[in-house]
């Protein structure tokens, strides 16, 4: 790691006094190296009770390409000319620890003698940075990124039965931050910021926490293509995109573990009992419908509200667990939901984002207490070439930024005007 800092080094102080002379070819293409140390994020009572270390730290190399006035890309004229980065990050972890004491929101879980670890993680991602401010000598921006990670550890019965926020190897990774550059030279300069990042499994194993970080990074940015992005022609970006009118259907099949067996196996299961805390549950089905109307009032973006219609199998076995607790509250797989919905389009993927509110769902006792009667979805999603406007995506659903379900969706528009 120390040679390969040393190389960025001397790479970064040849340039600080002579105007590389990059070719065109390679002008849209830039590298960042980033490290941040972070701090993880108790996000309710319960985690404070078991959340003991804190701190981690991170380092991230990023590929980044900009589009230039000279491609006439419409979409990147609109953004002011934005960053695509694709990123990989190692996060070392083992200062995240935690350990449960005696309580007796613990139920039937009895005490370990030890502290459980959140594992060292790699991530791979995409990021999307789209500048706010370019001046001669600084850049502002605010970015996003979505992408996976991989920990070699996560909860375990038998040696690990206190880490709640990761449950399985496989991740869902989303970030964001805030970052200001200052120009040391002509194609180089030092970013500072902060950012925030999480990593979950969607809601397909069990334990389903997720673990959250906030905290400062400072990096070093090569971006030959700066000159050139700096001051480009107002005419360029769009000033005459004819708004409309849309309808559209949305058909997505989505999975999940429930909460109420993880209750259940944590906390209402006694010692000795094959199902105490274990670290396997069943993933059930789940079905959606969308019906939207929506306003594309911009190239970019597009705003309206839909109809949402839930078929959730794994109702019938919340059903079986309520009842044997001695709950008598009714049960539906259905629900309906009215939705508002807004999406950012950059040329053929777009960011999927909502904010529903149930107008009918009877999904058990645990529903009624961890469920807002709100929801969130948020996800990605490629409209395929040559296909009327057919989109494939994933979407995360969520109650409280706490993911229910992970769903495969296609969308149709069916109706334009």
């Amino acid at each position: 790691m120390s040679h390969l800092l040393s190389l960025i080094l001397l790479l970064f102080l040849s340039t600080l006094t002579t105007r590389a002379t990059t070719p065109d070819s390679l002008r849209h293409w830039g590298v960042a190296v980033v490290g941040s140390p972070s701090r993880a994020l108790v996000m309710d009572g319960f985690q404070r009770k078991w959340q003991k270390g804190k701190s981690n730290g991170s380092l991230a190399l990023e590929l980044s390409y900009s589009s230039l006035p000279s491609d006439s890309n419409q979409y990147a004229a609109d953004f002011g000319y934005p960053t695509l980065s694709l990123g990989m990050k190692y996060a070392w972890n083992h200062g995240v620890t935690m350990r449960r004491t005696a309580d007796p929101d613990w139920g039937m879980a009895e005490m370990v003698d030890y502290d459980s670890y959140m594992g060292n993680t790699v991530m791979l991602y995409g990021r999307f940075a789209r500048p706010f401010h370019r001046g001669k000598r600084w850049e502002i921006d605010y970015s996003f990124d979505f992408g996976v990670g991989y920990s070699a550890t996560k909860y375990h019965p038998d040696n690990n039965v206190d880490n709640e926020l990761i449950g399985s190897h496989w991740l869902i990774y989303f970030g964001a931050g805030l970052h200001a550059t200052y120009r040391v030279a002509p194609q180089w300069g030092l970013r500072m910021g902060i950012d925030y990042w999480h990593l979950s499994n969607g809601a397909l194993n069990r334990p389903n926490k997720g673990a959250n970080f906030l905290g400062p990074s400072l990096g070093v940015v090569y971006y030959p293509y700066y000159e050139q992005v700096l001051h480009p022609d107002p005419l360029l970006r769009s000033h005459h995109f004819k708004g409309y009118w849309f309808a559209r259907a949305a058909l997505s099949l989505g999975a999940k573990t429930l909460n109420e067996e993880w209750q259940r196996t944590q906390f209402h299961t006694p010692k000795g009992d094959p199902e105490y805390r274990t670290d396997q549950f069943t993933l059930y089905p789940a079905y959606a419908l969308q019906l939207d109307v929506m306003r594309r009032y911009a190239l970019r973006w597009a705003s309206g509200i839909g109809l949402d219609v839930f078929y959730g199998s794994y109702n019938h076995r919340v059903k079986h667990i309520d009842q044997a607790a001695g709950s008598t509250v009714d049960h539906s797989p259905w629900s309906v939901g009215i939705a508002a919905k807004h999406e950012v389009y950059y040329g053929r993927v777009r960011l999927h984002m909502s904010l529903g509110f149930y107008l009918f769902r009877r999904m058990g006792e645990n529903a009624k207490e961890v469920e807002q009667p709100y929801y969130e979805r948020i996800g990605l999603h490629y409209e395929l070439p040559h296909m009327g406007g057919l989109s494939i995506g994933a979407n995360v659903q969520a109650h409280r930024t706490k993911a229910d379900l992970t769903e495969i969706v296609i969308t149709y528009p069916f109706l334009k005007w």
